[in-house]
């Protein structure tokens, strides 16, 4: 116990967008004590100066070429972080990120995606989270699930999925359906996707004890389009899903990559052009893993 309340202190002497989520996840404060830090991450620390970044064309990062990329990912942080979407500050950078246009797809505006299911699922999502649901884009991903439950960026021609690009569909199609009331669709591809990391355990390849990729035993930040274990988990956390068997050894996994003090390292960071890293070194003990172990633990012991 002693252990837990000073890792709960060290948390708490991090950023705002760590805190308000320990408050909330961790030690289950009032809801007022939540958003009094929460209404901070857009106005000090990390979300402050993410959104400094933001050009004039309402881009992130000054690389013309891979602005858009840089802007997906830039959002898809400030969301992970728990930005508040109603910020003043925050709603002007969302609306002139919505005026930019894949240039290579039909000048499609930002928010209603392109191509790439991986790209897709978070766009879905950061417009979701802001206020800017896109039901055509949606719709688009429904409409692109594989016959085994996933995605993949590379369908066609690829008729299987890629655990990469179907969790990030899966986190998109999860703030979709917190946004938008009755997209029953929606809830049905995502329960389908889900299934299908569940066949595999969420590290396997389907009926085998192989990994599926050895990435997915190291835990990134910022998460990008990689998969990883602890990724999974948060997200049928983050669902309200029940705690199934087939979890267990993603479990056993992340209990495994806690070092002796109580903390979790960052094991990898996100590799997307133009990432921005709030946690810049790998190996030292990582704020951002160590409050999604522990409470995926939480949320693991509540239920056994």
């Amino acid at each position: 116990m002693r252990r837990r309340e000073n890792i709960i202190k060290w948390l708490m002497a991090g950023d705002p967008a760590i805190r308000w989520q320990v408050l909330r996840g961790l030690v289950h404060a009032t809801d007022d004590e939540v958003l009094a830090e929460r209404v901070r991450v857009a106005r000090e620390g990390w979300g402050a100066a993410i959104l400094d970044l933001q050009q004039p064309n309402g881009q992130f990062g000054a690389d013309r070429d891979w602005g858009w990329m840089n802007t997906i990912r830039t959002l898809t942080l400030l969301r992970e972080l728990g930005v508040l979407p109603t910020d003043e500050r925050v709603q002007g950078a969302v609306e002139r990120a919505g005026t930019l246009r894949f240039e290579e797809h039909g000048e499609r505006l930002f928010f209603e995606g392109e191509v790439e299911a991986c790209l897709n699922g978070r766009i879905l999502g950061i417009g979701a989270y802001f206020g800017v649901p896109s039901e055509r884009l949606a719709a688009q991903l429904v409409g692109e699930q594989l016959t085994d439950g996933g995605w993949n960026c590379d369908a066609p021609p690829s008729v299987r999925s890629s655990v990469h690009s179907t969790i990030c569909v899966l986190e998109g199609m999860a703030a979709y359906e917190r946004a938008v009331a009755g997209s029953d669709d929606v809830r049905g591809a995502r329960l389908k996707g889900e299934a299908y990391l569940l066949d595999r355990r969420l590290m396997y390849r389907r009926g085998t004890e192989e990994l599926i990729d050895k990435r997915i035993l190291r835990f990134g930040f910022p998460s990008g389009y990689e998969y990883d274990a602890l990724r999974a988990l948060d997200h049928f956390r983050d669902v309200g899903a029940e705690p199934d068997p087939r979890m267990a050894d993603a479990i056993e996994a992340v209990r495994k990559r806690m070092h002796q003090n109580g903390l979790w390292p960052l094991n990898r960071i996100g590799r997307d052009p133009g990432a921005l890293v709030p946690e810049p070194d790998v190996g030292a003990p990582s704020r951002w893993n160590t409050l999604r172990a522990m409470r995926v633990l939480d949320w693991w012991a509540a239920a056994r």
